[in-house]
């Protein structure tokens, strides 16, 4: 059985529920889930909106990633999925959700597929601004 479910960018928005089923399982003492959203300010600056850009490699980048977090812990189940395109404040940007037998390692495993994600693969943020400017981010 595969233990990565769910490894994908999407231009549609995301949900928590399907995420959170996708790594539902018997097995699982503990279900450790991150939803990141688009914030409204950003150092001290009003953010209005964003966008994110993903380099072709990206979608392979994250199955990268999602394996070696499920081969370095006891994973049953593990899932993320990354939006591209414009987003709103508050819209879901990315969702990642890990299943283990213990929620210690689930936490562990959640903090380490969604920093793994965010430093690893090639997302690029590009958020504007209140006052009309905006920025360039290399994160996820």
């Amino acid at each position: 059985m595969n233990v990565v479910r769910l490894a994908e960018l999407r231009d549609t928005p995301l949900s928590v529920d399907e995420v959170r089923a996708a790594v539902a399982g018997p097995g699982a003492g503990g279900i450790a889930l991150f939803a990141g959203t688009v914030r409204d300010h950003d150092g001290g600056r009003a953010v209005t909106r964003l966008s994110y850009s993903a380099h072709p490699s990206a979608a392979a980048e994250l199955r990268v990633v999602a394996e070696k977090v499920a081969a370095d812990f006891d994973v049953l189940a593990l899932a993320a999925v990354h939006r591209v395109g414009e987003l709103d404040v508050g819209d879901l940007a990315v969702v990642v959700a890990v299943a283990c037998p213990h929620r210690a390692e689930a936490f562990q495993a959640c903090r380490t597929l969604i920093d793994n994600l965010k430093h690893g693969v090639p997302i690029w943020k590009h958020q504007q601004f209140g006052d009309g400017s905006s920025e360039w981010v290399n994160s996820a």
